[in-house]
């Protein structure tokens, strides 16, 4: 009989090591996968940005902008002025 109380007990013990091994690891799951939403969530959001980029990059105002900043182009009618350095 103090055998089977012996063994009893050591389950008890052994299972009770084992839960808390696993209520740990679960709570380090559970931080990882709120950090990895987050992370998706930026990267959802990195998306929708540079997809209006894309858009913003086909439209008539970027290229003159970019005629006029990075070509230095103008319009026949527009007078340019530059400063004297």
């Amino acid at each position: 009989m103090p055998f089977i109380v012996a063994a009893v007990i050591f389950f008890c013990v052994c299972v009770g090591v084992r839960g808390r091994g696993m209520k740990k690891q679960n709570m380090e799951l559970a931080e990882r996968k709120q950090a990895l939403e987050s992370q998706i969530e930026q990267e959802n959001q990195r998306t929708k940005d540079l997809e209006e980029l894309q858009k913003y990059m086909q439209t008539k105002k970027f290229v003159e902008e970019v005629a006029k900043e990075r070509l230095g182009l103008v319009y026949p009618d527009e007078i340019v002025i530059q400063p004297a350095d």
